[in-house]
């Protein structure tokens, strides 16, 4: 009889639901004993004065979260030079994300993004029902604009763009998205997850387009990974559609005041900045000199293709066993390839030291 019921429940489901398999438990997370370099996260504690700030949220714990998360969207226009009209507020920037795909699309729609990209882009797009369109770029660091306004993708409901593009750290030129936003009548969504690595940055174009939604992360540069702070901006009249769709009291009191704080010190993290930087340099030289070939990035993780022999699946597995953690992508394009995420220098003094060993120990085989 439960079978029964339950096959009667499931015959219920949304067509797209339907074609979902239920998704399995995970591995637990790692114990601290793991250098975790896989996820692209700031392992650096808060600055004193953004961590006084979480636990005296924590006193408000009774409270609902101010509603349309007011106060922070306030200080985030302040900070940037905007109007609260002009940003959205989110449980991360995933979250704005997912509202972008659950406003524009419809069954049969499409999206185009630049491949290779964040991939849970695929999955928002299945679950609307809507064709994702990768396009390639036969340039590191240039826009397929042609792609992006003639073929297939140029009945796209939206285009995506992740400046610097996650899994490769390359950055393209703001003057090639801006070109692109004046021939487009199109929505085009700018990731900026990882900008405060990179030289340059795209807020300057939301006043200037209104078919430009830019969103930023607090997880990369400001390490708040686990809180869950993120922004759009964009024209008044489409940040205020997206927030009328937005689900009631979606952030916490803590991510308020910490999303506040570091909006005022954002200062205090220049430190950790530099420190990135130079790691993430220092590491290309080592990684260079072990046979891998690393794409220059601009964001606080490297894509490394392995040496020949053995692919990026089969590092990742030789590095894991020694307790190191990076990312590998199955993508044919990537197939060859390691994500190492930037972290402290004792981390990356650990994870050279494991690749070391492992490459010697191939010579010798």
């Amino acid at each position: 009889m439960a079978d029964a019921k339950l096959q009667s429940v499931l015959s219920c489901l949304s067509q797209v639901a339907r074609e979902l398999d239920p998704l399995l438990s995970g591995r637990p997370a790692p114990d601290a004993s793991y250098v975790k370099l896989n996820t692209n996260e700031n392992p650096f504690p808060l600055p004193t004065m953004v961590w006084d700030g979480a636990i005296a949220a924590l006193e408000r714990q009774y409270l609902y979260p101010e509603d349309d998360n007011l106060s922070l969207r306030e200080a985030a226009a302040n900070a940037y030079g905007l109007s609260k009209d002009q940003v959205i507020a989110g449980n991360g920037s995933s979250e704005i994300l997912g509202l972008i795909y659950r406003a524009f699309l419809a069954p049969g729609d499409s999206v185009a993004m630049m491949s290779p990209g964040f991939s849970f882009n695929r999955k928002l797009a299945m679950l609307h029902g809507a064709q994702f369109l990768e396009i390639g770029c036969k340039q590191t660091h240039s826009l397929p604009t042609e792609e992006f306004l003639l073929g297939p993708a140029r009945d796209a409901k939206f285009i995506l763009l992740a400046n610097p593009n996650n899994p490769t750290g390359t950055f393209v030129p703001i003057a090639e998205v801006e070109r692109l936003l004046e021939r487009s009548d199109r929505l085009v969504v700018l990731d900026e997850a990882y900008v405060d690595f990179a030289p340059d940055n795209g807020l300057r174009l939301v006043s200037r387009y209104s078919n430009v939604l830019l969103l930023r992360t607090f997880s990369k540069s400001y390490a708040t990974a686990g809180i869950r702070v993120g922004f759009g901006f964009g024209h008044p009249e489409l940040i205020g559609r997206l927030r009328n769709i937005q689900n009631v009291f979606n952030m916490n009191v803590i991510g308020h005041a910490v999303g506040i704080s570091v909006l005022a010190h954002r200062a205090a993290y220049e430190e950790n900045h530099r420190h990135i930087r130079h790691e993430r340099e220092r590491v290309t030289t080592a990684l260079s000199q072990l046979g891998f070939s690393v794409t220059p990035s601009h964001a606080n993780f490297l894509l490394a293709r392995v040496p020949e022999g053995h692919n990026g699946r089969w590092w990742q597995a030789a590095l894991e066993r020694q307790k190191i953690l990076v990312a590998f992508f199955p993508d044919k394009v990537l197939e060859s390839c390691i994500r190492v995420s930037i972290g402290t220098s004792q981390q990356m003094d650990a994870f050279l030291a494991v690749v070391s060993d492992i490459s010697a120990s191939l010579r010798v085989a």
